[in-house]
């Protein structure tokens, strides 16, 4: 098993409360991570149709059953979304009873994982408020990957390969993998989460979306390519969202009097399934590929919100633009700090790839150790008091 950062955030999580909630797309290693490090908890999937019915029809007989003596770990949660009231209830009895009999409450009682953020979320925050802790358990981090000497040599690579964990262990071709991959989320998570008749169309859909890969968004304009109505369009992005397949970073937009952009950029967390979907079958095909730079791009943004999910803090990841065509890929509010980023694919750096950091600390006033430039190369150094960083540390950065 390739161990995971996440892992001491949960251990100290299920000493401290007594709900623990590992959230995630599907693939993302939760079962496997959750199950090998609370071995003595009792597993129950809630995908099994039996135990699904059971805690839909009879909750307080299910816990009953299943929680009263054991801990237990309750896998795919958002198949059985009311639920959660009822653990609610069953905590703050057995707390009252713990009370009545000096006993010490139990924490980490209950291990939940689940596949859809908004579901869970939704439910969690009508009913475990105040009682359960929330962790995000995204693909593999380039600092899993090294740890377990998986990482590739260059940068095309890593973005061509997956970094879901059940590529690494299977035989399977990567093109077979996603495909199949595609072909369950779409007739699992998808009808879950939206009433969509025609499944095919979704999934054209999320190929216009990674052909916007990297690009600042309008939902309009995605109207308009894929004739579809700007609801259903809307609909069908937080579906992605919610499901972990892309992610909307925000425009920075504090202590700025000028008119900055108001428009997020779409990105991917896996770039390897945005590969796939944009028809890239090998890291030759990439090479030439519009989209290389953007994919790099997403690659390391991704990384980024990992390392602070894996932290076990909420990111506070931005870009930057302003009406004058001032740029930023990236901007991180750390401490009292803002971290300025600019992500280049390119092995070998030109002295105009500092120009968005220099005129961004010239605007803001930033330090110039505070920016960073990400790059396809190897060398760590510092360029006019700027700091170079290889892909393969960019994580090292929070």
């Amino acid at each position: 098993m390739i161990k995971r950062d996440l892992t001491k955030n949960l251990l100290l999580s299920a000493d401290n409360f007594q709900v623990v909630a590992l959230v995630g797309p599907r693939q993302s290693g939760k079962t496997t991570l959750v199950k090998s490090i609370f071995k003595k908890h009792k597993y129950i999937s809630l995908e099994n149709f039996e135990m699904r019915d059971f805690a839909n029809d009879d909750p307080n007989g299910f816990l009953k059953a299943y929680a009263e003596k054991n801990n237990v770990i309750l896998d795919e949660i958002q198949n059985t979304p009311k639920l959660l009231s009822y653990i609610q209830t069953f905590i703050d009895n057995e707390a009252f009873e713990d009370l009545t009999e000096k006993r010490k409450r139990r924490n980490g009682r209950f291990i939940l994982t689940g596949s859809q953020n908004f579901l869970i979320n939704q439910a969690i925050s009508q009913s475990l408020a105040g009682r359960v802790s929330i962790h995000t358990l995204l693909p593999l981090s380039l600092n899993e990957l090294k740890d377990a000497k998986l990482i590739k040599n260059n940068p095309d690579d890593f973005l061509f390969q997956s970094t879901y964990p059940p590529t690494f262990h299977k035989k399977t071709p990567l093109a077979e993998w996603y495909a199949s991959y595609l072909k369950s989320y779409l007739e699992r998570d998808v009808r879950l989460l939206e009433n969509v008749p025609d499944l095919s169309s979704f999934q054209k859909f999320m190929k216009f979306c990674a052909g916007r890969i990297g690009q600042t968004f309008e939902a309009s304009s995605l109207s308009n390519d894929a004739n579809l109505p700007l609801e259903t369009v809307n609909a069908w992005l937080s579906v992605l969202e919610a499901s972990y397949i892309i992610f909307f970073l925000p425009p920075y937009y504090k202590n700025f009097r000028k008119q900055l952009t108001k428009s997020s950029k779409l990105y991917f967390y896996d770039s390897g399934f945005a590969s796939f979907l944009l028809g890239i079958k090998s890291t030759e095909q990439l090479l030439t590929h519009y989209a290389r730079g953007a994919l790099f791009e997403s690659a390391i943004i991704s990384e980024l919100i990992k390392k602070h999910f894996n932290n076990g803090d909420i990111p506070s990841i931005y870009f930057w633009r302003d009406k004058s065509g001032h740029e930023i890929d990236c901007i991180i509010e750390k401490d009292l700090s803002l971290l300025g980023i600019e992500i280049k694919i390119n092995q070998t750096i030109s002295s105009t790839q500092f120009k968005g950091l220099e005129d961004w600390n010239k605007i803001t006033g930033n330090k110039s150790e505070n920016s960073f430039l990400i790059y396809g190369g190897d060398e760590k150094h510092s360029r006019k008091n700027i700091n170079v960083v290889g892909w393969k540390e960019a994580d090292t950065i929070v």
